[in-house]
């Protein structure tokens, strides 16, 4: 993967995350609502995990903007959405989980092969990780 490809993944990525935390963080009752989900008793235990979402965003901008310089964030970015993909997943199989959360955990299921190819690539650009 080239650096101009890996650029691209990160501007994407980073964008969608920062999109993702602000609308769950700022409009999650609508949605819930919308799902027939029954919201959480306090709104800082979406917020708070929207917040993260959109805070790992702005470090993919980081990796956009320079993916050498930047790339101690990658594996830390693939373990964020290995780390959804688990809980999504795992509630899945128990079927415990609000069905509008599946089309995010397969879209973060093809970031981690991108992600992986995208730190191997930067790996073999000659720079130690």
């Amino acid at each position: 993967m080239s650096l101009k490809s890996i650029r691209i993944v990160f501007l994407l990525c980073g964008c969608y995350d920062i999109a993702l935390g602000v609308i769950f963080g700022l409009f999650y009752p609508a949605i819930y609502s919308w799902a027939g989900v029954a919201g959480p008793n306090h709104p800082g235990y979406v917020q708070l995990s929207a917040m993260y979402v959109a805070v790992f965003g702005i470090g993919f901008l980081f990796v956009y903007r320079d993916p050498l310089a930047n790339r101690a964030i990658v594996p830390l970015g693939f373990l964020m959405k290995l780390g959804f993909c688990v809980v999504a997943f795992g509630h899945m199989i128990f079927g415990t989980i609000p069905s509008f959360y599946v089309p995010l955990a397969v879209l973060d299921l093809i970031t981690l092969g991108i992600f992986a190819v995208a730190w191997r690539s930067i790996r073999r650009a000659g720079v130690k990780v």
